[in-house]
């Protein structure tokens, strides 16, 4: 069933109450009411051999809500099947990323399909670099994503942008990633916070949930190895990637903080492992699974 506009903004306003009613003190990932998600391209080396096989293994491991990403186009099949896969193996897919290009070209398309394939969020991975030149840039981009936000307001879904690293940098004297929060209309578009890009960057995730409250509906969850200095360049050095508690990223911190930032929904994502990715994503499974601030 389609949400309009009115109905979108009453469930988000009910996920944040039951967010209030647990109490910031007492506020655990999972045991707060959010199931703890995953983001698919952690796996993606297995999708690629086994979609179904991967899937069930994925909801035994634990996770129940999963973010679609890597191949963009719905693994292949048609959204509806799926949905009807994915439901099958005890899943549910919320949110899905999409390259600028398709979103550019093919909106109707991206938005009709995600729509088929249930689900209510639907982002765009990342700016390509020309988009991020400068701060005339900027602005229009600013301008595309709350008429690409507008657009699937209408067919009852939400618009965000999920970014890295390199949006954090300084271009014409602002912050990438805050001017793009600032000039985009709260109803139309927000932001998917990458924790470990963020962090990544040289800042805080939780500066951003005080600064911008409830511009981030949505989270990844993925941890950074010591030894990494800020950088806002392109990654440079590979293999900073680590399973959720094994890194140096205070997790009770940020999640103690999310619900100001707005906290619907967050998924585990790990873009590189250092061991079988099925294991990894337990492993971060298992941490948040008890995690408790």
């Amino acid at each position: 069933m389609e949400l309009n506009r009115r109905e979108f903004v009453a469930h988000t306003a009910l996920g944040l109450g039951a967010l209030a009613v647990c109490g910031i003190s007492e506020l655990a990932a999972d045991p707060c009411g959010i199931p703890i998600g995953l983001q698919l391209f952690t796996v993606s080396d297995h999708l690629d051999k086994d979609l179904v096989g991967t899937l069930k293994r994925v909801a035994a491991i634990g996770y129940r809500d999963v973010e679609l990403g890597g191949s963009f186009t719905f693994y292949d099949k048609k959204p509806a099947e799926l949905k009807r896969m994915l439901n099958d193996c005890g899943l549910r897919a919320l949110s899905t990323h999409f390259r600028e290009e398709q979103l550019k070209t093919q909106l109707e398309k991206c938005i009709a399909d995600s729509r088929e394939c249930g689900l209510t969020y639907i982002g765009l991975a990342s700016l390509d670099e020309q988009d991020r030149k400068s701060l005339d840039a900027i602005k229009r981009d600013a301008d595309w994503f709350n008429q690409v936000g507008e657009a699937a307001n209408q067919a009852g879904a939400h618009f965000f942008y999920h970014g890295h690293n390199f949006d954090y940098a300084n271009v014409g004297g602002v912050i990438e990633y805050d001017e793009l929060i600032r000039r985009t209309d709260p109803k139309l578009a927000n932001f998917e916070l990458d924790c470990f890009w963020c962090v990544r960057a040289g800042k805080d995730p939780v500066d951003y949930f005080h600064r911008f409250p409830g511009r981030f509906l949505q989270l990844h969850i993925k941890d950074l190895k010591p030894g990494y200095p800020p950088s806002t360049g392109g990654d440079d050095r590979p293999g900073a990637f680590t399973e959720v508690g094994q890194g140096v990223i205070d997790w009770r911190r940020i999640f103690k903080a999310a619900p100001k930032g707005g906290l619907q929904h967050y998924y585990v994502e790990q873009d590189e492992c250092d061991r079988d990715s099925l294991e990894s994503a337990k492993m971060s499974y298992d941490y948040l699974h008890k995690l408790t601030v």
